[in-house]
């Protein structure tokens, strides 16, 4: 974006607002949305903490009612996308995105990469990306006629509450997310690949950057 401090950002499942936060130290005018009121909750303590100005919201991205507000659009570390339990909302994801847009806006987001699973078993890398913390990945599987990872995962929040999530999130292959985006008018598409940590540039990694215009 050239460092332009006059543009507007909107950040779509921002969560406790670690992304949203961050801009906004940096100069930029940032719109953070989250359908969870709990995790909005932390990212406005989290802000005003910060001394910094974020204009946290509760939306539900497959319904925003933004249009051609935005010069720059993120839905980082699977912000919404990707997440839904249906292809068709995942898509509903993007539509609201490129809706929220102005002419020329752009848009930068992750998601899992399904090409990862046809090199890698899914439930050994969970394995070794465990770290010391309160969630724990009980069961994984992947289905490669869905491209579809079904796990449950146990954590404990802040206020010692345990609870169980069954989760199911779509990978995407390159090609699928290119013929997505064109249907959106996007013109210029750059895929990256990257690891959990630093880009690497390899195809084959666990997530799957796009930067979209």
């Amino acid at each position: 974006m050239g460092q332009n401090k006059n543009i507007r950002i909107l950040d779509i499942g921002c969560g406790t607002g670690r992304h949203s936060i961050e801009l906004a130290k940096r100069g930029y005018s940032v719109t953070g949305i989250d359908l969870s009121e709990s995790m909005l909750k932390r990212s406005k303590e989290k802000a005003e903490k910060e001394k910094v100005d974020v204009d946290f919201q509760k939306a539900d991205a497959r319904n925003l009612s933004f249009r051609e507000e935005f010069d720059l659009a993120i839905m980082l570390c699977e912000g919404g996308f990707s997440l839904m339990e249906t292809d068709e909302m995942n898509y509903q994801i993007l539509q609201n995105a490129s809706k929220s847009l102005k002419k020329n806006g752009k848009l930068i987001f992750t998601t899992l990469n399904a090409l990862f699973p046809l090199y890698h078993s899914v439930k050994d890398f969970i394995e070794s990306q465990k770290q010391d913390g309160n969630t724990n990945c009980e069961e994984s599987s992947f289905d490669l006629m869905t491209f579809r990872e079904h796990n449950i995962t146990s954590l404990e929040d802040d206020s010692g509450n345990k609870m169980e999530l069954h989760c199911n999130e779509r990978y995407y292959v390159p090609s699928e997310i290119t013929w997505l985006l064109k249907s959106l008018n996007f013109k210029t598409i750059d895929i990256y690949g990257a690891k959990l940590g630093p880009s690497t540039g390899k195809i084959n990694s666990q997530q799957t950057i796009l930067k979209c215009l």
